[in-house]
Formats: C-alpha cells, sequence, structure tokens
C-alpha cells in the first residue's frame, strides 16, 4: 500500500487556507473521507502522519488548516491566540467550517457524501459544531474537546452520529458540561455516545491531541 499527500489551497474570508490531503495511491474507487483539525494551524508532521494513519485504515484522511498560510504555533501562547479568536467568535469559526466542509467534498479520491470529522482539544470544538450546525456529515468525535455550546444552534436536527471521549477530571469541560452536551444532543434527535473516564484530565490523547 502506497499513501499520498497532496497540498490543498484555497481561499476564505481573503485568507489563504493550506490543508494536506492523503490518501492510497492506487486506489481505483473513491473512499469516505476523515477531516482532522488541529489547533496548530497549517498540518504539522504529526497530523499529516495521522491523515495518513487514516488512508491505511481505508479512508481519505485530509487535515485542516483554520487559520492561514503562515500562521503556525509552535508553543502552547502561540496556539493558544489564533485559537481563542474563533473561540470567543462561534459565528466565524462557523461560517469557515462549512467552507471547510464545502471544500472536502471536492477532491476526486473521496466520496463527497461521506464525511466525517475528527478533532483533539479546539478540534473537538471544531468537529461537534458542523454536526449543531447541521453540515453534511455523516459523523464526528470528540476526544478530550472543548465542549461549550455556541448559542446559535439550539433546536437543530442533528443528523450526524455523534461520539465523544472525554476526561471526567477535564478542567477545560468539566462534568457539567458533559452532561450538558448529553441535553444537547438529546434534544437535538441525535444517535450519540459520550465516554468519559475517571480519573482522567485533558489531553489523554498525548501526542495525538494536536
Amino acid at each position: 500500500m502506497t499513501i499520498d499527500t497532496r497540498e490543498v489551497q484555497y481561499q476564505h474570508a481573503a485568507v489563504v487556507l493550506e490543508d494536506v490531503l492523503a490518501f492510497e495511491k492506487d486506489w481505483t474507487t473513491s473512499r469516505p473521507r476523515s477531516t482532522r483539525i488541529p489547533w496548530h494551524g497549517r498540518p504539522q508532521r504529526s497530523q499529516i502522519e495521522f491523515a495518513k494513519n487514516l488512508a491505511e485504515w481505508g479512508y481519505v484522511g485530509f487535515t485542516v488548516d483554520l487559520y492561514g498560510k503562515g500562521v503556525v504555533g509552535k508553543t502552547s501562547d502561540e496556539c493558544q491566540r489564533p485559537m481563542m479568536t474563533f473561540v470567543q467568535n462561534r459565528i466565524m469559526l462557523q461560517d469557515r467550517l462549512l467552507h471547510v466542509v464545502e471544500v472536502v467534498k471536492g477532491p476526486r479520491e473521496a466520496e463527497s457524501d461521506r464525511i466525517a470529522a475528527i478533532g483533539f482539544c479546539f478540534g473537538g470544538l471544531c468537529a461537534l459544531d458542523p454536526a449543531r450546525m447541521g453540515l453534511d456529515v455523516r459523523g464526528v468525535a470528540s476526544f478530550h474537546g472543548v465542549l461549550s455550546q455556541p448559542g446559535n444552534t439550539a433546536g437543530n436536527k442533528i443528523t450526524a452520529k455523534v461520539i465523544v471521549f472525554h476526561g471526567w477530571g477535564d478542567p477545560f469541560a468539566p462534568p457539567e458540561n458533559l452532561v450538558a452536551l448529553g441535553h444537547e444532543l438529546s434534544v437535538g434527535d441525535a444517535d450519540w455516545q459520550i465516554h468519559a473516564y475517571g480519573k482522567i484530565m485533558h489531553a489523554f490523547m498525548g501526542a495525538r491531541r494536536e
């Protein structure tokens, strides 16, 4: 099996974004695609390797740049600043995610109607919001994600399947946030699961938390 990658560059709101697509080079039919949303900015080596893993598992991996060309956080503080811009302006984040989903449909290597989103930490929030918005995604998975509600999606029907993996002791999303999310997903008539782990804090996925 040969896994290949290529850059996908596009613009949104005058910002140039650089994503990376990973796919099995000699596969002759299209495959479901899985979108990975990191918090560093432009996809780094670890995220590209994860996208390649997804390709080995039978998907087309698509790792996303939300911040723009050249914006790459190398320290926690550098990553926090652009992330908080989106956390504090969920309308702007939703607008960008809507555009990302449309871009993800484009590559010829994958099926445009079989999209899933995976995210860790801030990426977990970015994976959940497309489901909340009712975007054209089949499923979303959040790992130790930020779970705060956007405030403008209450009452939306959630058609994507949702699964959440979370540390019960995570200070960024305490137990009451998990209960609120379960209520939100139930009201939205979602097919959902939440897995909470005792004595576990934030970022338990280690190197794949980006």
